[in-house]
């Protein structure tokens, strides 16, 4: 087993932030260029990124589509985006600004049929559903609204359809740097054990991402402690290149 690593770049403004548990009111700034951090994590030897577009997820469409397309015109990394999308237009202009995969989670959660129009249509290679998790609910629309909707009923809905790749998200740890959830995501492998799990929230150290390679994590997001300078990313190559 080995984790793959995906650093993550959130975006508002244009600029490359971090919230501590969704709340736009602690925002920090980390960088003015988006497409400039991206570029220095190709460099240090990163294959993918994380990008979140957090205007969008609170204005409920695409915002920061400029900062997407300059990421993916000056790296080659595989780039997930999410963040505002809720209509065919949005998912369309994520996908033409150079997007491999797009994460959904609101819209699976108010349009279902939506979002399973969106897993045929693009085909689940492409389509990422994202699962925020506040006190066992599935939280949207930038982690300002808490649904009904418990989180393996909900996963095992998709992936019923075909979905494979899911973003879970402990909203209560992320920013937090208090580790992750890592009993919640080994719950979710056991109910799907061939679910490709991207972990995300509450990495603040070197040990809690070795935690989740030994717990059979195939994936996991991180943002906050890199940019604190709490994860050393030379010692952790050995997971991902294992």
């Amino acid at each position: 087993m080995s984790i793959e690593l995906i650093p993550a770049i959130d975006i508002i403004g244009g600029h490359c932030v971090r919230l501590t548990q969704g709340d736009y009111a602690q925002k920090k700034v980390y960088g003015d260029s988006p497409a400039a951090m991206a570029q220095q994590f190709e460099q240090m030897g990163f294959r993918r990124l994380h990008v979140v577009d957090l205007d969008g997820a609170k204005s409920r469409h695409i915002v920061n589509v400029q900062a997407l397309r300059e990421i993916c015109e000056t790296t080659q990394l595989t780039v997930d985006f999410g963040g505002g999308i809720k209509t065919d237009d949005d998912i369309r202009q994520a996908f033409e600004a150079g997007a491999a995969m797009v994460t959904v989670g609101s819209v699976a959660v108010q349009q279902p049929e939506l979002f399973a129009a969106w897993l045929q249509t693009y085909g689940s290679d492409r389509m990422i559903l994202g699962a925020d998790v506040r006190n066992g609910h599935i939280s949207i629309n930038g982690w300002l609204e808490d649904s009904t909707e418990e989180l393996i009923p909900f996963l095992r809905r998709y992936i019923d359809m075909g979905v494979r790749h899911v973003l879970c998200t402990d909203i209560s740890r992320d920013g937090m740097l208090s580790g992750p959830a890592t009993e919640l995501y080994q719950e979710v492998m056991q109910a799907f054990p061939q679910l490709d799990l991207i972990a995300s929230g509450g990495i603040s150290s070197n040990d809690d991402i070795e935690a989740l390679n030994r717990a059979g994590i195939p994936s996991a997001v991180f943002g906050k402690a890199f940019y604190e300078g709490r994860i050393n990313i030379e010692q952790l190559w050995h997971l991902q290149n294992a």
